[in-house]
């Protein structure tokens, strides 16, 4: 007990120490720096929603960009009708949790990859739904001069202020997928990705959860794309294409599939990692790619797996030597029989 509690107050302690660093960062930031700190936030939220559904029960999903772009131009055409954001935002949650209601169902009759090229195709048909219904989207053209919100008549158009808006946003939705991960739900997700069979046989109704799964971290990938929108200013069909849903998923498997925090390392590394890496001009993506695939080699657990993974190896390697000492000493006896 009193290990735990101190394991508790040390993550506690963790936890109020990375929150007063994230409340000091924009007073130590450019512009610039503000604003990919900004848009990881962002990441960090729907890549939160892909862990639930990938990580957490076991499925499939190529198409977690798309749901953000669903989220996004719901608040973009709204906020261009003179509607508020406050209430844009929640439409765009419920739209893309009914999507991901529908995009669900496809998981009840397929698995592995064949889901993951069902969920390809769905993010392949909301492109080209951004960019051929220009009557509503803007097409190739996009929706622009996206206004960001005002809070209780205050308007948030400095970077700063719209960055504590998002910060306080990515709060929100940590505690709330921390309590569903801590509830029955979550021990439903897991035995669903462990065993479908024997959770079927435990009483886990399987055909919720899935959808359930789908469609929650749709609505986390909505409201990304609902802060996006306002971050940028400015929307068009491309961020929401295959590549970034690629993306989406390289942040949850890298930072660590299953693991609450393998999103914020992940879309860390995703999104920060190119930019430091930009000195290399025409090859920083080939070096960036390279470095994801030797991350997956050596760590294919993410990187949060990596205590794990030193026990293991140092396991594996006293195991191996206590079976040398004892072939060892095992010889002298032979040799005394003969």
């Amino acid at each position: 007990m009193k290990a735990t509690r101190l394991l508790s107050t040390q993550h506690m302690s963790f936890l109020g120490l990375a929150l007063v660093a994230m409340c000091f960062a924009p007073s130590l930031l450019k512009t610039y720096g503000l604003y990919l700190l900004t848009l990881w936030l962002v990441y960090v939220i729907a890549a939160m929603g892909l862990n639930l559904t990938v990580g957490y029960a076991g499925l499939k999903s190529l198409c977690h960009a798309g749901f953000m772009g669903v989220g996004a131009y719901t608040v973009a055409i709204m906020m261009k009708a003179g509607i508020s954001f406050w209430i844009a935002s929640p439409v765009a949650i419920v739209i893309c949790f009914v999507l991901g209601l529908l995009i669900g169902f496809p998981a009840l009759r397929v698995q592995l990859h064949y889901l993951g090229f069902a969920t390809l195709g769905f993010n392949l048909l909301l492109v080209l739904f951004f960019r051929n219904e220009e009557w509503l989207t803007g097409g190739t053209f996009g929706i622009q001069n996206i206004k960001r919100p005002y809070f209780f008549g205050m308007p948030l158009e400095s970077n700063s202020s719209f960055y504590f808006l998002v910060l306080a946003v990515t709060i929100i939705f940590g505690v709330l997928l921390a309590l569903l991960l801590r509830s029955p739900w979550g021990r439903a997700f897991a035995a669903l990705r462990d065993n479908p069979i024997r959770a079927e046989s435990t009483g886990v109704n399987i055909t919720a959860y899935t959808l359930m799964s789908f469609a929650i971290g749709a609505a986390y990938a909505g409201i990304a794309g609902a802060l996006f929108a306002p971050l940028v200013n400015f929307i068009e069909p491309a961020p929401f294409g295959v590549s970034n849903s690629l993306l989406f998923l390289m942040m949850v498997v890298i930072g660590g599939s299953g693991r609450f925090y393998g999103p914020v390392l992940g879309a860390a590394i995703a999104l920060l990692l190119p930019e430091y890496l930009r000195f290399l001009k025409d090859w920083y993506l080939a070096v960036f790619g390279f470095t994801a695939v030797v991350m997956m080699i050596w760590l294919p657990g993410g990187l949060l797996s990596m205590k794990e993974a030193w026990q293991l190896s140092r396991a594996t390697r006293a195991a191996k030597q206590k079976q040398i000492a004892e072939a060892t000493a095992a010889l002298p006896a032979k040799g005394a029989t003969a």
